[in-house]
């Protein structure tokens, strides 16, 4: 899952994307409004956190940009300012959940995973896929009930891949989604995970759809 963490206090900023990126989370950082408004234009996140008080253009602004383009990122507000007008004020530009600060880092996580659900409409935290049952919270995979361990980045595909099933998803969306602006990706790195699946959860599980990409079938 990507992430973009929109936040003009650079400890906070690096705070969370070292905390999101212990929890598996791929995550850019932007630092002001113009810069987040482009980048959540330009690169399909699986959710964006947002600060209300940002330099050059407010995150209301920012918020507003986003669903005036048609995009339906889930948006997380996160922000000092807490009265009930605040809140109802986020929301009502187009805001999915909103948090003040402080804040404990496991309900940012915790809330984060529920709006990705929510957005790619699963909203149970476990699928079952013949013999296999998934739980995308607990990022654990059991095969006939016995638990089989995948790194992140083979778990980030099948969770892509789960969440889409169906669809097929070419190597550059599942890259998209698994790495962020500063990773060095080897041109065949996803193939090397889907390779490592198969040879632990089944030589069926992932189809290859030559030329496009690769798919679980629904």
């Amino acid at each position: 899952m990507r992430l973009l963490v929109v936040e003009d206090e650079p400890d906070l900023r690096r705070s969370l994307a070292r905390s999101l990126s212990d929890a598996r989370f791929a995550v850019d950082e932007s630092g002001d409004g113009d810069d987040g408004l482009y980048r959540a234009l330009e690169i399909d996140y699986d959710a964006i956190v947002l600060d209300l008080m940002l330099p050059r253009r407010s995150g209301e602004a920012v918020l507003e940009g986003i669903r005036r383009a048609g995009r339906t990122t889930p948006v997380l507000l996160l922000t000092a300012r807490d009265t009930i007008a605040d809140r109802v004020g986020g929301l009502n530009h187009g805001a999915d959940d909103y948090l003040t600060k402080p804040f404990v880092i496991e309900e940012l996580v915790a809330r984060l995973r529920a709006l990705i659900r929510r957005a790619q409409q699963h909203p149970s935290p476990v699928v079952t896929i013949q013999s296999l049952r998934i739980d995308v919270v607990r990022r654990r995979v059991y095969r006939d009930d016995v638990e089989v361990a995948l790194t992140g980045r083979e778990f980030g595909i099948l969770e892509q891949l789960v969440r889409h099933r169906g669809r097929i998803l070419s190597r550059t969306a599942l890259s998209e989604h698994l790495y962020n602006d500063a990773s060095e990706v080897m041109s065949n790195a996803i193939d090397v995970h889907v390779a490592a699946i198969r040879r632990k959860l089944g030589a069926t599980l992932i189809e290859t759809r030559r030329g496009q990409g690769y798919l679980i079938d629904a």
